[in-house]
């Protein structure tokens, strides 16, 4: 199944989970558990991310295999910075070589546990560039990220929706959005963009809250603001209560999720942390309301 054929064609919105490959086997098994209960839930697709410089190339590919296994519709992740062309088609070719249909292309960052890490002289700067290599060379359907806030490199909003512009120029037919608290940041990125000209489906990402400390160093370095809203509601809590963090966090994303719906996205889709709890509630929530 391509995604933008079937954003085409249906007039559901679709429901999706992020998972990322686990670092150790102790996260390897708690990410196993989140997979077996949100595959109950039936999503209409799910990605799995891609590290930096390729740091997870293997580990994504065995996850991939994996999610392929249970008959998912997989979103790979490809962040290529960094990378020779060789290594780019290699990664691609066993994408193919599994079934993958849907690519997500991302630039990517600078691997930051690899001090001595230094770009392939004939690696590519942009995701704009990685799609104008792919486009030709394979059938995938790519797509690419969008930030409603504007990306933390960006030196204005303005050049970040711009330079979506130029990604969906360059072969991306739709649009993945980073997570973010308010969704007047998403409908606002969305006018924007249409006004650019953009027209290929754009997702919104929700990010529920696990815990603080998670929250924050997340939000620092995707550039999602936490609004004056959330920290009322946090500061609110009884202090240390993790359930009630979480309970708060669940809330929050089903609100927001629910406006969204009811405003006609395409579809949801979670930012999981590799954990099943919040989703399945959200999920719920939101059925049992018949917006999903």
């Amino acid at each position: 199944m391509k995604l933008n054929e079937e954003w085409r064609s249906r007039s559901k919105p679709t429901l999706s989970f992020e998972f990322f490959p686990a670092r150790d086997e102790k996260a390897a098994g708690n990410l196993r558990k989140a997979i077996d209960q949100l595959v109950a839930l039936e999503p209409d697709f799910v990605s799995v991310t891609f590290g930096a410089g390729g740091t997870t190339r293997d580990t994504s590919h065995a996850l991939v295999q994996l999610l392929k296994e249970r008959r998912l519709e997989v979103l790979a992740y490809f962040a290529g910075y960094g990378l020779a062309p060789e290594q780019i088609t290699g990664v691609l070719d066993a994408y193919a070589a599994l079934g993958v249909q849907n690519v997500l292309v991302v630039r990517g960052d600078v691997p930051r546990d690899d001090p001595d890490f230094k770009p392939h002289p004939e690696g590519m700067a942009h995701a704009s560039d990685l799609l104008t290599f792919i486009r030709p060379r394979y059938d995938f359907c790519l797509g690419c990220a969008g930030y409603p806030e504007g990306h933390v490199e960006a030196s204005s909003r303005d050049q970040d929706w711009a330079h979506l512009k130029l990604k969906t120029d360059c072969g991306a037919t739709f649009v993945i959005a980073q997570y973010f608290y308010d969704n007047r940041y998403y409908f606002d990125f969305v006018e924007r963009c249409r006004a650019l000209g953009v027209q290929v489906p754009i997702v919104p990402g929700v990010m529920p809250i696990f815990n603080v400390k998670m929250m924050e160093n997340l939000a620092r370095l995707c550039g999602a603001t936490i609004t004056d809203e959330v920290r009322r509601g946090l500061a609110a809590l009884p202090e240390g209560d993790k359930e009630a963090v979480g309970a708060f966090g669940v809330e929050l994303a089903t609100r927001q999720c629910a406006e969204l719906l009811r405003a006609g996205v395409p579809g949801i889709h979670i930012y999981t942390m590799d954990r099943a709890k919040s989703a399945l509630e959200i999920v719920r929530r939101l059925r049992a309301e018949g917006l999903l």
